[in-house]
Parts: structure tokens; C-alpha cells; sequence
């Protein structure tokens, strides 16, 4: 295992369309193990395969000791809506709130290929729905306002030009 770089905004590779996994293989479960590490080491609870620069339909969430690999999750219904403070690893220090659905229902496979059908709400369906948003290059900017999305991209990219 391993830790890996997680790719800060602006970084183009977060806007990349992933692929779907096709292989349920070795590689995919030392990715997944390097993800969780790299997951951890920063504090996070949830990390999607763009973030270390795969582009690749892969997310790991450890929420409350629910540890969860997904592999080519897709949300097959949405009900509600709240507004909750989000972060997100790739923008480091950024708390929002943003618009979420209360519940949602997801299918996914793990990292061995088991297929899951879950029904999910409150602040897990928020993980859940964040890291999979990931996977089709939606950010947590591109859930709020227009001017906080200004501000945001101007005080991220302002963070990157110093690093």
C-alpha cells in the first residue's frame, strides 16, 4: 500500500470522464488498498479515483466503520433534497453548504466483483453521492452558487499559482 497525491483543484485530471473497471483483478485491489491509505493519511472519509489521477470508475468511503469499495457505482433514484456543510480532499480547507439529495439508492460492485444494491439517507447518502459526482467530473463547486463558484475558483487557482 500506499500513499498518493491527491490532485487539488484546478487540476484538469478531477474533469476527466472515468472509465468503467472491467477487470476485478489484483491491480484494482491494490489500487483500492492505496486509496484507503491515502484516504486516511489525509483525514478524509471518502476518495474517488480522480483525485490520485485515475481515471477510473472507483471510490472508497469509510464512514462510522461502514468501509465500502465502489466499483462502477451508479445512483438509480434521488428523493429530497437538504443542505449540508460538505469538504472535499481536492479542495483542502473548503467547507460549503451545498444541496444534496436526503436519500438515495445506489448499485455497485466491490473490489471482488460482488454486486450491492443499497438504499441510503442523511449524511451517508451525502458521502455516497459526493465521491460518486467525482466519477462524471462533478465538483463540490459546481454545487453552489454562481458567485461562490467565482469566488471559489478564484481562491483556489490563486492557492495553486503560489504552490
Amino acid at each position: 500500500m500506499a500513499v498518493r497525491k491527491i490532485y487539488i483543484y484546478p487540476d484538469a485530471a478531477l474533469r476527466r470522464e472515468t472509465e468503467e473497471v472491467k477487470d476485478f483483478d489484483e491491480d484494482l485491489q491494490a489500487l483500492a488498498a492505496d486509496m484507503f491509505e491515502t484516504m486516511y493519511a489525509s483525514d478524509g472519509i471518502g476518495l474517488a479515483a480522480p483525485q490520485v489521477g485515475v481515471s477510473k470508475k472507483l471510490v472508497v468511503i469509510d464512514y462510522q466503520g461502514d468501509k465500502n469499495v465502489l466499483v462502477n457505482p451508479v445512483i438509480t433514484k434521488e428523493e429530497g433534497e437538504v443542505t449540508r456543510e460538505e469538504g472535499c480532499l481536492s479542495f483542502p480547507g473548503i467547507y460549503e453548504k451545498v444541496l444534496s439529495p436526503e436519500k438515495i439508492s445506489v448499485k455497485y460492485f466491490d473490489e471482488n466483483g460482488k454486486e450491492y444494491e443499497r438504499d441510503l439517507e442523511g449524511f451517508t447518502a451525502c458521502v455516497f453521492h459526493h465521491e460518486i459526482d467525482h466519477l462524471n467530473g462533478r465538483l463540490l463547486i459546481d454545487r453552489v452558487s454562481p458567485m461562490k463558484r467565482a469566488f471559489l475558483k478564484k481562491k483556489m487557482s490563486k492557492k495553486a499559482a503560489e504552490e
